[in-house]
């Protein structure tokens, strides 16, 4: 997927409009008038500061399926782990594992970080697998801002009881709905991603991780392509 600017910046202030819409305006908290340009871009924004940050997020996916997805700031490393399979970034590796056939193997390859977010090389190899990633929905939310032809509307909502800022976006390529907490972590999202319809939902969001998030899958059998240290 296409690298993802950094330099987007945070609003100073929440925005807390309860409805805007293309062609109208809202405000933020300290009474400054908010364009949809800003709207979108301050939920692209949350998102990607939330990549740097440490937390635990487990979704819920149609058919009764969950993903977790675990954050650490300090050292920098996630973990993207569902029934079929688990991938972690951490300043050492990249790991994906896969189970077919009740067996789980998984193949180590060196890392890459950027910008000292594991998030971001860990949710491009989950993307690969047709999941859901924030990185992804930055992309979009940036090319509705960019998109004069889309249009927008804002809400607020509360998800497994956290404060939410949610988009309906209806434009030519393509409609998606998404949802960002306070926290910046995804709330929601339903919409296409690589031609396929894909969906999620918040269940449960923590501000720390288990020992146990980056390790690997119990029983796998390990492919470590890493160069040898001389």
């Amino acid at each position: 997927m296409p690298a993802v600017s950094t330099t987007l910046r945070v609003l100073a202030v929440p925005v807390i409009a309860l409805l805007t819409v293309t062609g109208c305006q809202a405000l933020d908290d300290a009474g400054r008038t908010l364009g949809r340009s800003d709207l979108v871009n301050d939920l692209a924004a949350r998102l990607d500061e939330s990549l740097a940050q440490t937390w635990t997020a487990e979704y819920r996916l149609p058919g009764d399926r969950t993903i977790t997805i675990a954050q650490e700031k300090e050292p920098a490393r996630s973990a993207y782990t569902w029934t079929a399979g688990k991938i972690t970034v951490s300043e050492q590796a990249i790991t994906r594992c896969e189970t077919t056939a009740g067996r789980t193997a998984c193949t180590v390859v060196p890392p890459v970080l950027m910008s000292g977010k594991a998030a971001v090389p860990l949710f491009t190899e989950a993307r690969k697998v047709g999941l859901v990633t924030p990185p992804a929905v930055i992309g979009l939310l940036t090319e509705a801002a960019l998109d004069p032809r889309a249009q927008v509307k804002q809400t607020d909502t509360t998800i497994t009881g956290h404060h939410a800022s949610c988009v309906e976006v209806r434009r030519d390529a393509g409609d998606f709905d998404a949802c960002v907490t306070s926290e910046g972590v995804l709330g929601s999202f339903t919409g296409t991603l690589d031609g396929r319809a894909v969906e999620l939902t918040l269940d449960r969001y923590t501000d720390s991780v288990t020992p146990t998030a980056f390790d690997l899958p119990v029983g796998a059998g390990v492919t470590d392509r890493r160069p040898t240290k001389p």
